[in-house]
């Protein structure tokens, strides 16, 4: 017998048979609901018979048949009324399965986000794509919808998405391009960092999001439910549809809070902080500056996660606090590591570890974050240990800054878009999607095995830009994308590990080394860092322009 679950609630199955009600009951279901109407099948039992034999072991059950390809909104709502009667969990089941699942789809339209309904469907083995649009509308069959149509759509206004339109206009001054992002407020990110150890005031770092928009780009303000690239459309919630010659998508990451027990319930108090948040990050400084005594611990999850060097760059700034106010000697620094390296670029570790013994840290590798309870200052980590099993450790602590897990978006891992590791698939050169030719991606969301930083945005967005114009027969040639990415590693206030690497971690630096060697800590990287770099966010790679990001073009 096989259970597919949904959710707690509710799992599918293929058809039932009477003999195997007794192993329905015996796991833990109190009741089920039949989907496949009677006589469909010449091998299928008659639910009057389920009915009996469910109802002699325990079982309540009921009977809401569905013809396949015809799911009606009055099947969808009796269905949404049966679960929320019958006791639970339960058991939905017809001919495969599907049908199930997608009444279950259709029921939970209201209560549930889009993405979240497709991807627990698809985690079950479901394909809801043919009925995202009635998702998307509330669960009911879509009335006449306005549509919208673009030369280009890019989805998400962050760094990727706006520095692309931007690289789009400032090649094709005209063209129809419109952005899809719902959020009022434009983040610069990298600077959190430093707002975690009191160098830039929150407000530096935020500017409002209709300010950004290029000239000519038309804003779409809503969220995406679904991607239907076989039409070439985009679905939004509320089931609005706007259609697109080409597509750019770039949402960003999601960073998974909840995949840690305990730590969404005590972020922000209990000293517990993260500076992968902007209304945390001030909250990472106040406990530094003010912890005078304790244990600091610091977390960094599995990879992929967007800059990967920004657990240790938190811990470095907040150990160098206490050592200059000379605290150090009363804090333990513990860095817990998921991963089985400092640093994924071994040039750049022999500089870190100096650090590491200049402060003291302890350093705990193959240690991933499973669980925080705040109050009672305490974290689990679950160890890998070298024979292949795993063990939980516990620690205490005064401090807590944690790097959350961090996934593709909901609607991006449920979408014909993602490979399998959820990610957008796309050949890492081009930056073009494996399968439906008129799709790019780019930033943290893309497939490609490059460091997920704003500067491999900055360097990705004109290769998106050249190889899109160029398919539209608007520009000669195509650019290759070369995996560069940057993460300057702030060792200490007032210098920095410049660190700037390529695909399979060869070293890539921007600069000659007598003007900067990034593979030591230095103050002319730190500048970079605090001066160079915001402006040159703002002001070049928002605004198209290219400065030392400009694509190799081959024939």
């Amino acid at each position: 017998m096989e259970f597919r679950k949904l959710t707690d609630g509710i799992s599918v199955s293929p058809q039932v048979t009477v003999a195997d009600i007794p192993a329905i009951a015996a796991a833990g279901f109190r009741s089920i609901i039949c989907n496949r109407p009677d006589g469909e099948g010449a091998d299928q039992p008659l639910f009057r018979e389920l009915e009996k034999s469910a109802a002699d072991h325990g079982l309540a059950s009921c009977y809401i048949p569905v013809q396949g390809g015809m799911v009606s909104d009055q099947s969808a709502d009796d269905f949404a009324a049966a679960l929320a009667s019958l006791p639970g969990p339960v058991l939905a089941f017809c001919r495969t399965g599907t049908r199930s699942t997608t009444l279950w789809s259709l029921a939970e339209a209201n209560t549930r986000p889009v993405g979240e309904i497709l991807l627990k469907a698809k985690d079950a083995g479901y394909d809801m794509s043919g009925v995202v649009r009635r998702i998307a509308n509330g669960g009911k069959v879509p009335t006449a919808s306005p549509d919208m149509a673009h030369d280009v759509v890019i989805v998400g206004g962050g760094a990727a998405g706006i520095a692309a339109a931007s690289s789009l206009l400032a090649r094709k001054r005209d063209l129809d391009i419109a952005i899809i992002d719902p959020a009022d407020t434009h983040y610069y990110q990298p600077g959190w960092t430093l707002v975690g150890a009191g160098v830039f005031d929150p407000e530096d770092t935020a500017r409002k999001m209709g300010s950004l928009m290029p000239r000519g780009v038309t804003w779409i303000k809503a969220a995406v439910a679904a991607f239907e690239p076989e039409n070439d459309s985009v679905i939004l919630e509320g089931c609005r549809v706007v259609r697109y010659k080409r597509l750019i998508v770039c949402p960003g990451l999601k960073l998974n809070w909840a995949g840690i027990d305990g730590l969404v319930e005590t972020l922000g108090q209990h000293g517990v902080t993260s500076n992968y948040r902007y209304d945390l990050a001030p909250y990472t400084w106040d406990l530094v500056r003010n912890l005078k005594s304790g244990r600091a611990v610091f977390t960094q999850p599995p990879m992929p996660i967007k800059c990967a060097g920004a657990p240790q760059k938190a811990m470095y700034l907040s150990a160098d606090h206490w050592y200059r106010t000379k605290r150090l000697n009363d804090i333990s620094v513990d860095f817990y590591n998921a991963g089985a390296v400092l640093f994924g670029v071994a040039d750049y570790v022999p500089a870190l570890m100096q650090y590491i013994e200049r402060y003291g840290t302890s350093l705990h590798f193959g240690h991933t974050l499973t669980a925080v309870d705040g109050p009672a200052r305490k974290a689990w980590f679950s160890k890998a240990n070298a024979d292949g099993t795993k063990s939980t450790v516990e620690t205490t602590f005064d401090l807590l800054h944690v790097a959350p897990p961090q996934t593709a978006p909901d609607f991006i891992k449920a979408s014909p878009l993602a490979d399998q590791t959820g990610w957008v698939d796309v050949d890492q050169g081009t930056l073009r999607h494996r399968q439906f030719a008129n799709v790019y991606a780019l930033g943290d969301v893309s497939s490609s095995p490059n460091a997920k930083t704003a500067a491999a945005a900055r360097k990705q967005a004109p290769v998106v830009a050249q190889n899109l114009l160029a398919d539209m027969g608007m520009r000669a040639g195509t650019a290759i994308y070369d995996g560069y990415g940057s993460c300057p590693l702030t060792v200490e206030r007032g210098k920095i590990i410049l660190a700037e690497f390529s695909y399979g971690g060869k070293v890539a630096p921007s600069f000659p080394t007598f003007m900067l060697d990034g593979t030591k800590p230095s103050r002319a990287a730190w500048m970079l860092k605090e001066r160079i770099l915001p402006p040159l966010y703002w002001q070049a790679m928002l605004k198209g322009r290219e400065w030392m990001a400009k694509p190799k073009v081959v024939s």
